[in-house]
């Protein structure tokens, strides 16, 4: 049975502004460790690129969960659950990617001794 618009599961505004707080929050953060990163005094190499596109690969898709939240659709359920899974799939990856990040650092520390 397909449902009308008006048969659509909605959910709160207050909810969902609140989640766009914190996808805000989180996504800001994201891009601060970025510029830290790049910003950082150590020559960059070819074995940072991996970690660099993981990072940005999770960044986008946090970018384009703000941009579906932002919408007045996203109000409708379905919208509102696809920008979430979108935020978290973002936020998994760029953890993986900071942590990669972590993981060649330590190894280039282990090889220079």
């Amino acid at each position: 049975m397909k449902l009308n618009d008006d048969d659509e599961h909605l959910i709160e505004t207050l909810f969902r502004n609140g989640t766009i707080t914190v996808v805000g929050v989180v996504l800001s953060f994201s891009l601060g460790f970025l510029t830290q990163w790049a910003s950082n005094p150590i020559p960059w190499r070819l074995t940072d690129l991996p970690t660099l596109v993981v990072i940005a690969i999770g960044i986008v898709f946090q970018l384009r969960s703000l941009a579906l939240l932002l919408q007045t659709s996203s109000l409708k359920k379905v919208i509102y659950d696809k920008a979430s899974r979108l935020f978290l799939n973002g936020v998994i990856i760029t953890g993986a990617g900071v942590f990669l990040a972590i993981l060649i650092d330590t190894f280039r520390l282990l090889m220079e001794r």
